[in-house]
């Protein structure tokens, strides 16, 4: 396969009063059925305290196109993660965050079309995507300083007065966001990395580059066909797989796709496990058995945002709303005795994925 759709894995113990175990996961190609031919150009490198990786199918490249090719990608991701992480105390974010005032803040022409799409989001799912849940990911010690702890129910009601999508106002003519609250605090980490993926594909497109496939994070976009002359072949995660594997192939040319998972970053604390997913209804991670949602669109950010939005509302309500509102998206759920179960919406299914297979020993 082209690659496997999953962030970073990663295993360490964290103090939580008892030791902890902590588990967030990462972007592998793993083995597939067949021999796959080599890509003309394949490059990597940190991004957005993740990797990211870029192939490019087709003719080989001259050595001038291809540093095109190196830099066009890592300064398009790298602007958006100045632009847009949480990590950076000087990113514009931050500054957003730290403007305790009600007042319009002026954002670059970047920043304020990713407030207006997780906008659109929130909207479309009711809430159960947010960017002001950064308060309450940031006391479960998912945010930037990764001190994880369990939340107290006054606390989290405390902090939950502050988090609703709707305390954002965006005025489009100033390119300006205004917060109902002082306190109001927006993360971007649902979406950045997606539009991140797509900003680094554009720039790809503008050197006259027709095969490709980029990825960041886990969040991937594709042109044209892969090294084979096939559809680029993008693997879904099999929940909870050490090591890792694959689980579904989708054939993506011209589409993006991004995972939410409940494996990839966690604790555990007496007993009970607490996953980076947070409800921003509720304050609290999510536990409605479903463990991963996987979205398919024609960019990065929307299937960022949608993926994150479908895992909080769980299967039942998650495969409503995609069904109706025509997404392709596919859910993998945990069973009541422990096995895992897909569901697919009927745009998801149309795309052909397939189980993945694996190579004879």
């Amino acid at each position: 396969m082209d690659t496997l759709l999953s962030p970073r894995r990663r295993t360490l113990l964290q103090g939580l009063g008892a030791a902890a175990l902590v588990s967030g996961c990462g972007d592998l190609s793993l083995p597939f059925a067949g021999t796959a031919a080599a890509p003309a150009l394949e490059f990597r490198g940190p991004t957005m305290g993740s990797t990211y990786t870029a192939k490019i199918a087709g003719a080989k490249l001259s050595a001038a196109a291809e540093a095109a090719a190196r830099a066009a990608v890592h300064e398009a991701l790298t602007a958006v993660d100045v632009a847009m992480s949480a990590h950076r105390p000087d990113s514009e974010l931050s500054r957003f965050n730290a403007h305790a005032s009600v007042a319009p803040y002026a954002l670059s022409a970047e920043t304020w079309a990713v407030f207006a799409l997780a906008r659109e989001v929130s909207a479309a799912s009711g809430g159960a995507f947010d960017v002001t849940v950064a308060p309450v990911v940031d006391a479960w010690g998912f945010g930037p300083g990764r001190n994880y702890r369990v939340v107290g129910a006054a606390e989290v009601a405390a902090l939950e007065a502050s988090v609703d999508w709707r305390m954002l106002a965006l005025d489009e003519r100033a390119r300006t966001a205004a917060k109902a609250r002082p306190d109001v605090r927006a993360d971007l980490s649902g979406i950045a990395k997606g539009y991140g993926v797509d900003r680094a594909a554009l720039a790809l497109d503008a050197l006259g580059i027709g095969n490709y496939m980029v990825e960041a994070g886990g969040e991937v976009r594709t042109r044209g066909r892969n090294a084979e002359g096939r559809p680029w072949r993008i693997a879904i995660e099999e929940p909870d797989a050490l090591p890792q594997r694959a689980r579904l192939v989708v054939p993506m040319d011209g589409l993006a796709m991004a995972t939410s998972g409940d494996y990839r970053i966690w604790f555990e604390k007496d007993g009970r496990r607490y996953c980076h997913e947070i409800d921003p209804a509720t304050g609290v991670p999510i536990g409605n058995g479903l463990a991963s949602a996987s979205v398919v669109a024609a960019d990065c950010a929307s299937a960022d945002a949608w993926a994150t939005a479908l895992i909080v509302l769980g299967a039942e309500r998650g495969v409503a709303l995609a069904t109706e509102l025509q997404l392709a998206a596919h859910f993998v759920v945990r069973e009541a005795d422990g096995r895992l179960a897909d569901r697919s919406t009927p745009a998801f299914a149309a795309l052909g994925a397939q189980p993945a297979t694996r190579p004879a020993a």
